[in-house]
């Protein structure tokens, strides 16, 4: 059996994204999809004093958004050291920032001209930390079929794919009768039921950067996530 999910990229994303990595065997990040504004592509929130705070990437975009994530290029490289200052400040008295800052930091010092290759860093990067060791794969290593479900359904048979893991949004668009037919097993993620753990400022907040939870929590950080190790 082998488990498969396919998902675009996000930059420094949600625990959740994780938990959805170390489900699978074979990890596909979407990055032929068009680039869209104001989403997670390109930007992430993590927690401040005053209330939710965003990290945004600026990025390159042409005419009306007709480029896919892979093409969308990085605007200038100011933006890294804007990051890293707002992380350092709203983070510096967490228990764990030195741990996560050892080797989270020297990310931001690296040159990067493309979104996609940008949240890979990051996202392999923060993997290792945890431990996770599913293959991480671009679509663009694959053949791309027409039709939005059979694309999907095409690259985990070249995948070779018995299962794939959806999140639960996308049963708004997809067709579960084109993977039974190619003999694969869809399955819906569940994002429910995450315990709160000892977080900074306020409100306890689910949604923002898995930065806030490494941060606070070090290395116990999977046990408040579904992946947790043996």
């Amino acid at each position: 059996m082998k488990k498969v999910a396919i998902v675009q990229s996000n930059y420094i994303p949600w625990k959740g994204y994780f938990d959805m990595i170390a489900a699978v065997d074979e990890f596909v990040l979407y990055d032929d999809m068009q680039y869209t504004r104001r989403d997670w592509r390109n930007r992430n929130q993590i927690k401040t004093p005053q209330g939710l705070q965003w990290l945004t990437v600026p990025v390159k975009v042409k005419g009306k958004y007709h480029q896919t994530i892979r093409e969308t290029e990085v605007e200038g490289p100011d933006w890294a050291s804007i990051h890293w200052k707002s992380l350092t400040q709203n983070y510096r008295r967490s228990p764990f920032f030195d741990e996560v800052a050892s080797w989270l930091e020297p990310l931001y010092m690296k040159p990067y001209t493309h979104l996609s290759d940008l949240n890979r860093t990051f996202l392999e990067s923060i993997c290792a930390y945890l431990e996770i060791k599913t293959a991480i794969r671009n679509s663009s290593d694959y053949t791309l079929s027409d039709g939005k479900t059979e694309r999907l359904a095409d690259l985990c048979v070249q995948a070779g794919a018995s299962e794939y893991i959806s999140g639960p949004a996308a049963r708004d668009y997809i067709e579960a009768g084109v993977f039974s037919e190619r003999g694969i097993q869809l399955t819906w993620f569940d994002y429910s039921g995450y315990p709160e753990y000892p977080q900074l400022w306020g409100e306890f907040a689910h949604g923002v950067t898995i930065l806030d939870l490494l941060f606070n929590c070090g290395k116990d950080a999977p046990n408040y996530m579904k992946c947790k190790r043996p």
